[in-house]
């Protein structure tokens, strides 16, 4: 027989086989799209937007399908009533952090966002332990977000009122809060050591900005000084970026409509003042500045789909049987923009977290944190920044735009796994 011949038969049988794998496999888990050999289901998912990929997908198989991101599968979940039934109600089993290469081979399977078992638990353990001790939900750290709020202040009056970019000065803010927490001091913002984390951790988000792929080996548990410090790098990179892109957005939207500011800082004229600084006793009674938060959190979608998750053990879900170390991805895109509980969910609209008495209006559907076991441990510091820094610049700011509000573009220029602001320039007017 010809070697070529034996080749071509090799290859096909190679292929057949493979086939019969997925198909075998494929049987017991949920419904999903046929994959290639090897590539999966890669070609047919739209790199540029995972997320519209992934609801054209549940409009075909359902709130719960398979995809092959390569040879193995991931279990997608859509909408909110199987986002909340696999992460609060199956919560234990879906409490594993499915693997991301780009970031393993930096972390090791080590920190508390990327590590797995008795190690994540310890680890995430001792890091709300020692955060507690730290002050973390005490007025403490309320103080260290108001004082950096000022300094903020500060840094934006040096504008003089001239166009700037704000990428780097909201970056440096919630930076340096995390930064008072972990080593009990805060920098400079023009401190060359301040510089350098500050630029490697915009690095690090552009490289998350962009699609993932599939798996590395994880490595034995251990509770060393490198797990300490990937921890500390996690906690430094997840209390910088995400919040100072929520800012950054925020500022966008605000500009983008300007309707929605002249009654938030009438809410703080009214409630704050401009004599004393905001507190976080004054969010209860400015319902509509926490809508506008809450409405800009869930219109950006900063994390359309999560990190992915991993079940721990065999579960049965829905009928279908998910086998343990099965990557699941949670579409929290899904979640945030579903019609039935905010009307118009491409519209920014903070009347999607008011009543009709105008108090604010509390959503289970809330969920740019996550939900179950490995929600952000930085929700509660993530919120109070948030408030505080955008009452404070409202509160001493007008904003103005360069352009015409029609002309101001708030598409996202990345949906990998977060969604990043277009860049622009904003003028602080001192008021």
């Amino acid at each position: 027989m010809e070697p070529v011949t034996v080749l071509v038969l090799s290859l096909s049988c190679l292929l057949l086989l493979s086939l019969w794998r997925q198909s075998s496999e494929r049987s017991k888990l949920p419904p999903g799209p046929t994959p290639l050999p090897i590539i999966g289901n890669f070609l047919q998912i739209d790199a540029k937007n995972i997320s519209q990929s992934l609801t054209n997908f549940s409009k075909v198989y359902g709130p719960v399908f398979t995809l092959y991101l390569g040879r193995k599968p991931t279990v997608v979940l859509h909408g909110y009533e199987a986002v909340k039934e696999a992460l609060i109600d199956h919560g234990e089993e879906f409490a594993g952090r499915g693997r991301l290469p780009v970031v393993e081979k930096v972390t090791k399977g080590l920190g508390i966002a990327f590590s797995n078992g008795s190690r994540w638990k310890e680890i995430r353990h001792f890091s709300l332990m020692t955060l507690r001790n730290l002050g973390m939900g005490k007025r403490t750290i309320e103080d260290r977000v108001q004082e950096e709020a000022q300094c903020l202040v500060e840094e934006l009056r040096k504008t003089n009122g001239s166009p700037c970019d704000p990428t780097f000065i909201l970056s440096c803010a919630p930076c340096n809060v995390i930064c008072s927490i972990l080593f009990q001091n805060r920098f400079d913002y023009k401190d060359q050591d301040f510089l350098n984390l500050i630029e490697k951790m915009e690095e690090i988000d552009k490289i998350l900005s962009s699609p993932w792929l599939q798996e590395i080996h994880n490595q034995q548990s251990e509770f060393t000084f490198e797990h300490l410090a990937i921890t500390a790098n996690n906690l430094l990179a997840a209390g910088t970026e995400t919040t100072s892109t929520t800012l950054r957005y925020a500022l966008l939207l605000l500009l983008k409509h300007p309707h929605v500011t002249a009654k938030v800082q009438e809410e703080i004229d009214r409630v704050v003042g401009r004599h004393r600084s905001p507190c976080m006793k004054d969010r209860s009674h400015m319902p509509y500045t926490d809508a506008v938060i809450h409405e800009v959190q869930r219109f950006i979608d900063i994390l359309p789909n999560s990190l992915p998750h991993e079940v721990i053990c065999d579960i049965k879900f829905r009928n279908y049987l998910i086998p343990k170390g099965t990557t699941v991805i949670t579409s929290l895109s899904s979640v945030l923009h579903d019609s039935k509980e905010f009307p118009n969910p491409e519209a920014f609209d903070p009347g999607h977290f008011l009543d009709k008495n105008g108090d604010f209006k509390k959503s289970d559907y809330f969920m740019p944190f996550s939900a179950g076991k490995r929600i952000c441990v930085g929700e509660g510091l993530a919120r109070m920044e948030l408030f505080l820094f955008l009452t404070t610049i409202l509160q001493n700011f007008k904003l103005k735009s360069l352009v015409h509000t029609k002309d101001i573009n708030i598409t996202p220029v990345a949906n990998g796994l977060a969604s990043l602001p277009p860049p622009y320039k904003i003028c602080f007017i001192p008021v």
